[in-house]
């Protein structure tokens, strides 16, 4: 995600940090929905997901409640079997796999995500993902996209979680930074755009980026392997494989 230009900012909340489940690094569970609001009504004024080092970006609301675009299809071409769809919102992925004749499975905490899905004609479990799935071990690739591999703030985790979800030859189709960005781990916020073009934050919880260039290491500490990173337009993506 890429810096914008600096807006005030007022808290809206002092809560402390959503935790991450388990405090072994199997597992970081993904807490309470920090999206709700966004989902649930996007004729609402603009929000931002805002980072702990300064960088914020527009949460792109328009473009989950809309069709696949042509990245998503790209990644629907790539899904040649039963699919996980990590963190689905409100669903354009897998309603695009199912409309292909795939085996598609939405995955989200939102409960508003979830009834989304489910009203455009796909299948979707409402749950933490770190949480027992149906048919754990026997899907065919499992997907993370729009920055779902921050979901917990511990990447090498949730890449880990996504391996027990997979058959012995299954992949892992991720969204990733542009090559720069490193790895960055840390506390975010979505704020919401207020009069005056003031920024209100609400809780913080536990967030991660991973650029083309870091997701290799941190696939191989999961114990996965970068079969290949790719562009489709502006957006990065990579493609890991669960065999090694």
């Amino acid at each position: 995600m890429n810096p914008v230009d600096t807006a005030p900012i007022e808290a809206l909340s002092t809560s402390p940090a959503v935790p991450p489940r388990g405090h072994d690094g199997s597992s970081a569970g993904t807490g309470a929905d920090p999206f709700a609001a966004a989902l649930a009504d996007r004729a609402a004024r603009r929000r931002w997901l805002v980072h702990g080092d300064g960088v914020r970006s527009r949460l792109p609301v328009d473009r989950w409640h809309g069709p696949a675009e042509p990245a998503v299809a790209g990644l629907v071409e790539r899904c040649a079997g039963p699919t996980l769809d990590l963190g689905c919102g409100p669903g354009r992925l897998t309603v695009a796999l199912t409309r292909a004749g795939r085996t598609a499975v939405g995955v989200d905490v939102s409960a508003t995500a979830v009834r989304l899905t489910r009203a455009r004609g796909a299948v979707a479990v409402h749950g933490d993902l770190f949480e027992p799935l149906p048919g754990e071990g026997r899907w065919a690739h499992a997907v993370l996209i729009d920055g779902n591999i921050g979901i917990g703030g511990e990447p090498v985790a949730l890449l880990r979680r996504c391996r027990e979800l997979l058959a012995p030859d299954g992949t892992v189709l991720v969204e990733l930074e542009p090559p720069g960005a490193g790895l960055w781990q840390g506390l975010a916020r979505v704020a919401a755009e207020q009069r005056a073009g003031r920024l209100l934050l609400g809780p913080a919880f536990r967030w991660a980026r991973l650029d083309a260039r870091a997701v290799h290491p941190v696939a191989d500490a999961a114990g996965l392997a970068v079969r290949d990173v790719f562009r489709r337009g502006r957006r990065w993506f990579g493609e890991l494989a669960a065999g090694r």
